[in-house]
């Protein structure tokens, strides 16, 4: 063989083993799975930054909760005292500070619905990328042993780096050949456990959906239910009501007419 011969064929060796590695499925596996990770990882900074937000609000609304009822107990004294001017005073602001807490308690309420949705987005993605991790390594181990094998006939027909065209090409078709397979058998596998339609999602998705949206709706009317008793009762009740205690009870307050 010349020396331009030779050097033809190790030339065209190394652009075919380029090739291969341009195709390698492996790869693309890897690459698709650090992509889910990543954005599993946004997702769950955009729930640390949203619970942020709302425990911030909800120590705001704490201390307003505090100043509301400060403002109540000033305007009983000040009528203790015979000065109806300092408790009209104190009403006055605590009117003002009443409207402010219905503003923040709106700020707060929505921020808790998007931590509660980012929250099931999280876990649910967690889950596919999980399941998404198990298929990728099955295949990649499928496609490894295919490798072997067809590296193994190789070597078996004595097939070495100064293959002729033909013979580079049949190599690669054998690999392709041997992916493909694989990709078969895995496909029959997920046919025959009926998850072929959405191979990364946990079973029962779409069931647990709606019987999560139904244990929510039957949780809206259990409450609402009770709101209406508390707000029969409420009436009953004798001036002087002051806003729920406790360090969630700011949120209450303005969502029924109070008196000092």
């Amino acid at each position: 063989m010349s020396l331009t011969s030779r050097l033809r064929v190790i030339l065209r060796s190394k652009s075919n083993r380029a090739l291969t590695r341009m195709e390698d499925p492996r790869e693309a596996l890897d690459d698709s799975y650090e992509q889910q990770v990543r954005m599993l990882q946004q997702v769950r900074q955009g729930l640390a930054e949203v619970a942020t937000a709302k425990k911030r609000i909800e120590l705001q609304g704490q201390d307003m909760g505090g100043r509301y009822q400060r403002l109540a107990d000033q305007a009983q004294e000040a009528l203790n005292q015979g000065r109806e001017d300092l408790a009209r005073t104190a009403l006055e602001r605590r009117s003002l500070l009443e409207g402010q807490v219905a503003g923040i308690r709106e700020q707060y309420l929505a921020l808790a619905q998007q931590q509660a949705q980012l929250q099931d987005n999280e876990r649910r993605l967690a889950e596919r990328i999980a399941a998404f991790r198990t298929e990728k390594e099955t295949m990649k181990a499928t496609y490894a042993a295919s490798e072997a094998r067809v590296k193994a006939n190789e070597a078996a027909a004595g097939l070495g780096s100064e293959m002729t065209d033909a013979g580079a090409g049949l190599d690669r078709a054998r690999d392709r050949v041997a992916q493909m397979q694989a990709r078969a058998a895995a496909t029959d596998e997920l046919l025959s456990s009926g998850a072929l339609n959405d191979a990364t999602a946990p079973p029962d998705a779409d069931l647990e959906r709606q019987l999560s949206a139904g244990a929510t709706k039957a949780d809206v009317d259990r409450q609402l239910h009770a709101l209406k008793e508390a707000r029969a009762a409420a009436g009953d009740r004798t001036p002087g009501t002051h806003a729920r205690g406790g360090s969630d009870g700011w949120l209450s307050i303005g969502e029924t007419p109070t008196t000092p």
